[in-house]
């Protein structure tokens, strides 16, 4: 198994910060999954902080299940950090 490095170092973001990053209080547009955090912000399926019924600033785990994708959608995401409480 390989190791990436780069999610060592991953800053900690709070469920709080994540909420704020909704494309609505400020530029940024976040959302998590399973633990991780993803920004975005220059996605057009996220233009605004909604993506279908989907909305950001929150964890979409839960959600994943009624996506027409799978969770490799995160792949294409970058990571900017881990999810905390």
């Amino acid at each position: 198994m390989k190791l990436n490095f780069q999610l060592l170092e991953l800053k900690e973001i709070k469920k709080r910060a994540l909420s704020l990053r909704n494309g609505t209080d400020k530029p940024e547009i976040w959302v998590a999954y399973n633990g991780f955090v993803y920004d975005v912000s220059n996605s057009r399926l996220w233009k605004n902080g909604k993506h279908y019924e989907h909305w950001a600033g929150q964890d979409l785990t839960a959600e994943l299940k009624d996506a027409p994708h799978t969770e490799t959608v995160f792949e294409k995401m970058k990571i900017i950090g881990k999810l905390i409480d």
